[in-house]
Parts: structure tokens; C-alpha cells; sequence
């Protein structure tokens, strides 16, 4: 079990702590500056120096956000798509005619956006033409691939494969039994993986659509992070952080996790730092860990504060982490 008492190395004194005023939801980071998303209409700007912002984005809560360093791209139960930059200013990108929920956003290539609503997918292109796609049912999540313009959506029985700019391309159905939630690409695009309803994932070969099965959790895995390079897919769900190898050709397939980081506690957040083999990982309890994937070593990042830990973002360098809970306990920690 792993040691959260003061014989564990801690860097937890570095943070900066903020009372977000409301429930995290997500975070991220402009730059070097913190953006919380809050479950009410509210993002929270967090400079490295200076005053915290409050920007009202939306007429209602924040359901989905993504965020491409210049901007954190919002979608809310107000029907709004919105984008907010560091500065605080925020434009609308598109509202629904209906206006249902915003339930999923991604960021793409060369500033293209895509949402959904309901079973309909859209991306908006960088020269702000629109595409529209209908799935299956209702889409379980959105995302574009790191090459080409491709977008990923996931809904019931599988995962669609859609070009936004071939309109005469049939779309690319990869079929599995089952409610395919949140989607992810491997960085280097050969492999596609969603999280299902049940406890478990499921992932694709792209190039010939063989199927990966990763079972064993104990809960719905509801985060997922790739490490550099796409050696590893870190995932929560567990009481401890599974890590599943995705160096070979074959991904996963016939192989065990690495597992890592065991607690009484579940893992309900993880986030690979963008440069070395380390992960954020959080749990139920609002402990926040940093993990080596090498040799499992240990640093304490943020202890136990009661509330689960519900967002971790790294900027970009990887000099600073960002964390929430869901009782609007927050900080930024400076490596």
C-alpha cells in the first residue's frame, strides 16, 4: 500500500492553493497560466504572478472543455460552443439551433474545433467551414487524430472514423458490442482506444482493425493519458495506476499492465507529464501523486484533502501541474 504519511517525499509545500469557489471539472493551462473549469459557467484563470480571474463563459454549466495553449474551447448545457484566451476574452464559435447540450469538444489541426449534440457530430474548420456527421447514437466522445483530419467518435457499438473534408469518403465504422464513452488516439495514430461503460477498455488496431480488450478494472475508467512518446496508456478506475504498454507493434495484445502506485483509495485522475516518463495520478481522497513509470518511486504532490481529485493538467514544459477537486479545493504546483 503506498506510504502517504510523512516518510513519503513530498514537494506539496511548492503549491500555490486556490479555493475555485465550485467543483473542478477540468483543467488546463494558457501558457503559463491555470484554467479551471468549474461545474457552474465559470473558468477560473490562474496566473503563474498576479490576481485570479473569473470568466463567465457560459448561461449554464460547463459540460466539456479543450484546450490548444491559446485558448480553452468550452461547450455548456447553454447550447454555446466558446472560446476564451488568456486574456480573459471570450467569443462564441457556435451555438446549437436547438439549443441541446454541448456534451463533447476537440481541438484539431490549424485551429479546427469540433462538438457534438446528440447523435450529431460538427467540426468547424480552421477557415470556418462547417461539416456535420450523424452517428449511430448518442457520441460518447470526440477526438481528432495527431495526423491527417481525422475525427474519432465514439457511441454505441463501436467508433466511427470520419474525414470532415471528403465528403464522398465513407466513413470508417470499427465495430465492438457495448456504450465506446471517452476516445483517445496514441500519438503516433496507429491505435485507437475507448472507454466503455462497463469496466473496461477497448481499442482498435487502426490499420486492420484487430481488436485490443483491456479488462480488470474495478469501476468505469473515466481517465486516460498517454505518456511521451506513447510508450504507455495511464488509466484510472482502479486502486492503483494501471499502465498499459503500447510500445509494439501489436499495442497491448497479449500482455500484462504495469501497474503501479497501490492505494486503499481509487484512482479517479491521471496526467503524463509531456516530457519524462513520470505520471499525476489522483485519487477519491484528493491525494495526488507523482509517479515514475521506471521504478514506481513515489512524491507527494498534494495530500489528502477528502473530496476526490477530479482534474490534473501539465503545461506544456512540465514545470507546473494543475489540480481540482470536487469540493473547489485547487493549486498549481511549481516543479
Amino acid at each position: 500500500m503506498t506510504d502517504t504519511h510523512p516518510a513519503t517525499p513530498s514537494i506539496a509545500e511548492r503549491t500555490r492553493r486556490v479555493d475555485a469557489g465550485g467543483a473542478v471539472v477540468a483543467a488546463h493551462f494558457l501558457g503559463d497560466v491555470a484554467a479551471f473549469a468549474l461545474g457552474d459557467e465559470t473558468l477560473l484563470l490562474v496566473p503563474p504572478d498576479g490576481e485570479e480571474r473569473r470568466i463567465v463563459a457560459h448561461g449554464g454549466a460547463i459540460l466539456a472543455s479543450a484546450c490548444d495553449d491559446a485558448r480553452v474551447v468550452t461547450g455548456g448545457d447553454d447550447g454555446k460552443v466558446m472560446a476564451t484566451g488568456r486574456d480573459g476574452a471570450s467569443t462564441v464559435i457556435a451555438t446549437d439551433p436547438k439549443r441541446r447540450w454541448i456534451d463533447h469538444v476537440a481541438l484539431g489541426p490549424d485551429g479546427a474545433v469540433a462538438w457534438s449534440a446528440g447523435k450529431q457530430a460538427f467540426v468547424r474548420t480552421g477557415k470556418a467551414d462547417m461539416r456535420e456527421f450523424e452517428a449511430p447514437s448518442s457520441v460518447g466522445g470526440l477526438v481528432f487524430a495527431p495526423k491527417g483530419f481525422r475525427l474519432a467518435v465514439s457511441h454505441y457499438n463501436g467508433a466511427t472514423l470520419w474525414f470532415p473534408n471528403a465528403p464522398n469518403a465513407t466513413p470508417e465504422f470499427l465495430a465492438w458490442k457495448g456504450s465506446h464513452l471517452a476516445v483517445t488516439f496514441s500519438p503516433d495514430g496507429r491505435f485507437l482506444v475507448t472507454a466503455m461503460q462497463e469496466p473496461t477498455l477497448h481499442g482498435w488496431r487502426v490499420v486492420d482493425g484487430r481488436h485490443m480488450r483491456m479488462a480488470g478494472y474495478a469501476a468505469k475508467v473515466r481517465a486516460l493519458s498517454w505518456s511521451t512518446g506513447g510508450k504507455w496508456l495511464a488509466s484510472s478506475g482502479s486502486d492503483q495506476l494501471v499502465l498499459w504498454p503500447f510500445a509494439g507493434k501489436d499495442g497491448p495484445m497479449g500482455k500484462e499492465p504495469r501497474l503501479l502506485a497501490p492505494t486503499d483509495k481509487r484512482v479517479v485522475a491521471v496526467a503524463c507529464h509531456p516530457t519524462q516518463d513520470v505520471v499525476a495520478v489522483g485519487y477519491e481522497n484528493g491525494l495526488v501523486l507523482l509517479v515514475r513509470i521506471d521504478d514506481g518511486a513515489e512524491i507527494v504532490a498534494s495530500k489528502p484533502g477528502g473530496a476526490a481529485a477530479s482534474a490534473l493538467a501539465w503545461n506544456a514544459a512540465g514545470a507546473n501541474l494543475a489540480f481540482g477537486c470536487g469540493d473547489g479545493q485547487a493549486g498549481v504546483l511549481k516543479l
